[in-house]
């Protein structure tokens, strides 16, 4: 018998039967940071400074994936960080916002840039800061830890919480529901 976490993954129908073409609709995907590309920790440094940010890897590499495939990744968030800077700059993701107040304007913006309309483009948030940006979005994910009232407005509920591969579980639904990810997958192969 399959568990919950295997059902969830190959069958994301199952259980959220929307996000399914949802997903195969997506031609952005757009990411709050703390709490999404990373566990939501925030550690302080004796200068009273952010000294550290972890990011998975494998979130990485799904984003990376994305991009092979023509879908782009903006990053919307409320704060500023050098290391998501380096973060951004090392996965090549070009639209980075920080510092912002109203996500939902900033994803205004960054839908015009790239010629696209709010049902292009999926959202990835984990409170309440983002829930107006998600607002918009044609598909809306959140991580597993997310807030609840999230959880309840979002599309798909990640079987992984953020930092820990909630976002490489959402760009493989994202390939999975537009046919890419075998292709991918037999190319690693080779």
């Amino acid at each position: 018998m399959p568990n919950a976490f295997t059902t969830h993954i190959t069958n994301p129908a199952t259980q959220y039967p929307q996000a399914w073409e949802r997903a195969g609709n997506v031609k952005l995907l757009v990411l709050d940071v703390d709490g999404v590309l990373t566990s939501g920790q925030v550690f302080i440094g004796a200068d009273g400074k952010e000294s550290l940010k972890a990011f998975d890897i494998q979130d990485g590499l799904g984003i990376k994936l994305l991009e092979q495939c023509g879908i782009p990744t903006a990053i919307i968030t409320g704060r500023n960080s050098k290391m998501i800077l380096a973060r951004c700059e090392e996965l090549g993701i070009k639209q980075v916002h920080m510092g912002v107040e109203n996500k939902a304007i900033a994803l205004d913006e960054v839908l015009k840039t790239l010629g696209l309309s709010a049902k292009d483009c999926a959202v990835m948030g984990d409170d309440w800061p983002d829930l107006a940006m998600m607002k918009h979005a044609g598909f809306r994910v959140c991580p597993a830890q997310a807030h609840e009232a999230v959880k309840e407005f979002a599309h798909y509920v990640t079987s992984h919480a953020g930092g820990n591969g909630a976002v490489r579980e959402t760009c493989d639904l994202i390939l999975k529901a537009q046919n890419r990810y075998e292709e991918l997958l037999n190319k690693a192969r080779q």
